[in-house]
């Protein structure tokens, strides 16, 4: 609205300059008027540029210079005789009353648009000005405020729509960050804890062994760490030490895992993290399904040569028809999942009595 106004009264005084330059110069005071108009929209709008916002007293300063003893001086001693003359100082007041609708209070507006029209009254009665003229300038005198005010008003509504707006986009995304540091910790206490207890409650393996007893005692300290992590920790592991902390994790269930790692490449922290875990929830359904105690991993780079890397994790039990087993929460939120959020894929190839290969291919 600074601008807005600042370019109507650009317009108004690029027509007084026009109308004092074809002034006699015997009669100063036009110049003088002109100079003192330009000067204190300087000091007003430059200001306003400035700060940000109008200042109160060089707006009552605009109204009252050059919305109205400006007019009525011309009136009485710079030779002004007919409208034509006088206009131009008028039109000085519209642009005066728009600038004072968007900074003064709502009754401070009302007087100063009074005080103008009296001013125009005056003025233009003085020079015998037709009255269709003169209600012509006090309509567009009352319409400059009205239009002004109006303008902000919406302005400021929208503006306060928009910061609405953005306060809750930013609750949603708080809220959603939660969840996903929620899911993570789910997902966390699925592939360790949950797989460890599925297991001795199944009583597959001895509860007292050394190797279990280790797990058990890993894992605690695990969930120590788990419960003091923030959304802002990241897992700053290399892919090999990921895959490796996986095998050890299953090999204290007593699995057994023929791992083959060649040409590893250099991968960012989270996608090390995100193949790790999915490798170690891979192991722990061969644990649980595949009836054998026996898995093959092996990881690459990515034989298309585009820096990516490549895991599989091999069973050789009985595996399962795909389209009768609908994939459970470890190998839908902790595999397929876990590498769509890094950019990655998870593909499961299987079928009754091939076992079961799991391909876990960064990026996807």
């Amino acid at each position: 609205m600074i601008v807005a106004t600042l370019l109507y009264r650009a317009s108004h005084l690029a027509v007084g300059v026009l109308a004092v330059a074809q002034r006699r110069p015997e009669v100063p005071l036009p110049y003088a008027g002109i100079a003192a108009a330009l000067g204190l929209s300087a000091l007003l709008y430059g200001t306003a540029l400035r700060r940000g916002r109008f200042e109160t007293r060089y707006v009552w300063a605009d109204v009252l210079v050059t919305g109205c003893t400006l007019p009525l001086a011309l009136c009485a001693w710079g030779d002004v005789h007919e409208p034509a003359t006088l206009a131009w100082a008028m039109l000085l007041g519209g642009s005066g009353s728009a600038t004072a609708a968007i900074t003064l209070p709502r009754l401070h507006v009302l007087g100063v648009v009074a005080l103008l029209m009296v001013t125009h009254l005056i003025g233009y009665r003085a020079v015998g000005t037709s009255p269709a003229v003169i209600a012509g300038h006090l309509n567009a005198l009352v319409s400059s405020a009205v239009l002004a005010w109006a303008f902000t008003w919406y302005l400021l509504r929208q503006g306060r729509l928009l910061d609405g707006a953005n306060a809750r986009a930013l609750a949603a995304e708080a809220h959603k960050a939660r969840y996903a540091e929620r899911l993570e910790h789910h997902r966390a206490l699925h592939d360790t804890v949950l797989a460890t207890l599925t297991t001795l409650a199944s009583g597959a393996v001895d509860a007292n062994a050394a190797e279990v007893r280790e797990r058990c005692a890993r894992e605690a300290s695990y969930l120590r760490r788990l419960i003091q992590q923030t959304a802002e920790e990241v897992h700053h592991r290399e892919i090999g030490t990921a895959l490796e902390d996986a095998v050890g994790c299953v090999e204290g269930l007593q699995l057994r895992v023929t791992a083959q790692y060649h040409d590893l490449p250099q991968v960012p922290p989270e996608v090390a993290a995100a193949l790790g875990d999915a490798v170690r929830e891979a192991l722990n359904n061969v644990r649980r399904h595949a009836g054998t105690g026996h898995a093959y991993l092996t990881a690459t780079g990515d034989p298309d040569g585009r820096g990516g890397a490549l895991v599989t994790v091999v069973d050789r039990g009985p595996g399962f028809d795909p389209g009768r087993h609908r994939p459970g929460l470890g190998l839908r939120g902790s595999v397929h999942d876990r590498m769509a959020e890094v950019g990655g894929r998870a593909t499961v190839d299987t079928a009754p009595g091939e076992g079961v290969r799991v391909e876990l291919r960064w990026p996807g």
